[in-house]
């Protein structure tokens, strides 16, 4: 399987009047925002930015960094949300749990009757490319979304740094979000798309999820009192480097990689083996 390379894209305001020819007399699509890396990161900061012209946004987001919380929920502490901003297109809470927990409190208390035409996490800074759609927490918004019932898309950046440069996403973002209602996606399915860093984008691939394990997962270091503690550190290891298919070998080569995840893990090729032994 080889990654497909998408035709080139419309300007934001002819994808829109193509996809939604009615949205001049409509009221605009509503859109629930979360990501791992907190309500204050500049990544979510420029997401809303890009997305408020065309949409109404209700944003709800971790009150402080939640990155690698993957699917975790918050079980043995109370949740809370604290308003932040109510106006016209713009909603905003922060909360005290994980980016599960977010998604789950704006549909349990917070929406109220509402129901958003799509769930949108990140911008995260850093790739979720290969095995980190496991770990991360804007993925798990994202997948908590899709099993709610909605689509579901995440954004990614290949750039670990606070003052990452997100202009160059601002056109794919808006096309993405459009594309994606208009398309439609199956149940349990979402969308994980990740940007290289460069201010040039080849073009997009649609890619599978790279095969990489972390290796020297923790640095080991001596306390001054005695003993030793260990700090999450690690490696990537990419198990197919030369695999075209792959989201990560998309993003090496300078193109952006959208690759649809099905959260049904269930292994139908195992049925026949495991019904002859089991």
């Amino acid at each position: 399987m080889v990654c497909k390379e998408l035709p080139a894209k419309k300007t934001p305001n002819a994808m829109q009047q193509l996809l939604f020819p009615e949205m001049q007399e409509l009221k605009k699509p509503l859109f629930l925002l979360s990501n791992d890396d907190g309500i204050h990161a500049p990544g979510l900061r420029y997401l809303i930015e890009t997305l408020r012209p065309v949409a109404d946004l209700f944003v709800v987001a971790p009150d402080s960094p939640r990155s690698g919380g993957g699917m975790s929920i918050t079980i043995t502490n109370p949740v809370t949300v604290r308003l932040l901003r109510d106006e016209p297109g713009l909603t905003e809470y922060s909360c005290s749990g994980t980016p599960v927990d977010c998604i789950k409190m704006a549909f349990s208390q917070l929406l109220g009757n509402r129901r958003p035409e799509l769930v949108v996490s990140g911008i995260n800074h850093g790739d979720n490319a290969g095995i980190n759609v496991h770990y991360s927490g804007t993925m798990g918004a994202v997948i908590e979304g899709a099993l709610q019932g909605f689509p579901a898309i995440g954004f990614s950046l290949c750039d670990h740094s606070e003052k990452a440069d997100f202009t160059p996403l601002r056109d794919h973002l808006i096309d993405f979000v459009f594309k994606t209602i208009a398309v439609g996606l199956p149940p349990y399915t979402c969308l994980n798309v990740n940007f290289p860093k460069t201010n040039r984008f080849l073009g997009t691939k649609i890619c599978r999820m790279g095969h990489s394990r972390w290796t020297n997962e923790f640095a080991r270091r001596k306390r001054p009192g005695g003993g030793y503690y260990y700090w999450l550190t690690g490696e990537a290891q990419d198990l197919h480097p030369e695999d075209a298919s792959m989201d990560t070998n998309a993003l090496k080569e300078g193109y952006i990689a959208v690759t649809p995840i099905r959260l049904d893990m269930t292994s139908e090729g195992l049925f026949e083996v495991l019904q002859q032994v089991m």
